[in-house]
């Protein structure tokens, strides 16, 4: 375990991580990546029980299955720089036959993949799959997901939320990146997501909140809180409010950084504001 020092370099890191990847292709999802760095910190290195290898079959460990696979930038730096595959890979983000696609896949075979995405709303499912197996084969590790809210307009979130409450699902901790946006605008003008909590609480869900996604401490603090409510005969829904692009403060608070890369100026001007502190790739 880090201490917290540590792992608020960590997620300095990795947010340049993120901006450097997007700027060499002049592609990719900046702002959502940027918004869950500590959440993907925390998870990896404070809160999940994890092997060391990687194997498919992901017996007697915790997994993580994320569904909204766009912000793939914060999901391979910190799968990187956790030891799953070099870091200098991150150099081949995106490009033509590279393991790291701009949304993550099984069939380049890159460690901690374990479901490809695409098509947003169909992680949750996936992770309801992977639970209900973890309880036939007598395995008392967890399951971690995480969605967007803009996400959680699609039908078959609803339709597997119901499902894993009816069939109590306990052993699944969805959290819900709550950031108000989405690739067209504020969720609340697209299409209006009201009261997430009470929505999954009237699911039948256990539910909790974490105010503010972008304080490391309090993100773990919420997501050990999230174990500690396991095998009590709910599935366990977080809702974490995080700030699109937070630590960069021209792709903070808007959608327009949802999927667009900065130029060069942009991009020396948000690296100015995350000093590299572990080393760049």
């Amino acid at each position: 375990m880090a201490n917290t020092q540590e792992l608020q370099d960590l997620v300095t890191q990795v947010r340049r991580d993120i901006l450097r990847m997007v700027h060499k292709v002049n592609s990719g999802h900046p702002g959502g990546s940027l918004g869950c760095t500590e959440f993907f910190v925390a998870l990896y290195n404070e809160v999940m029980e994890l092997k060391e290898g990687f194997d498919m079959d992901g017996n007697d460990e915790d997994l993580f299955f994320l569904s909204n696979g766009h912000i793939s930038p914060v999901f391979y730096s910190v799968l990187a720089r956790r030891g799953y595959f070099p870091i200098e890979e991150l150099n081949t983000f995106r490009l033509i036959n590279s393991r790291l696609q701009g949304h993550p896949t099984t069939h380049e075979g890159l460690p901690g993949v374990r479901i490809a995405s695409g098509s947003l709303g169909q992680g949750l499912s996936v992770a309801i799959g992977a639970a209900l197996a973890k309880k036939l084969n007598g395995d008392s590790h967890l399951i971690y997901s995480l969605h967007g809210d803009g996400e959680l307009q699609e039908g078959q979130n609803w339709e597997a939320i119901m499902y894993a409450a009816g069939n109590k699902v306990d052993n699944l901790i969805a959290t819900i990146d709550r950031n108000g946006q989405q690739i067209d605008g504020a969720t609340e003008e697209v299409l209006p997501l009201g009261d997430i909590a009470e929505k999954f609480k009237v699911f039948g869900w256990d539910v909790l909140e974490i105010s503010n996604g972008n304080d490391l401490e309090q993100v773990i603090s919420g997501m050990k809180e999230a174990k500690s409510r396991t095998g009590k005969g709910k599935p366990v829904c977080v809702v974490m409010t995080t700030v699109m692009g937070n630590g960069v403060d021209f792709m903070m608070h808007t959608h327009a950084w949802h999927g667009k890369a900065p130029n060069d100026e942009q991009l020396a001007n948000a690296l100015g504001q995350n000093p590299e502190t572990l080393g760049d790739y």
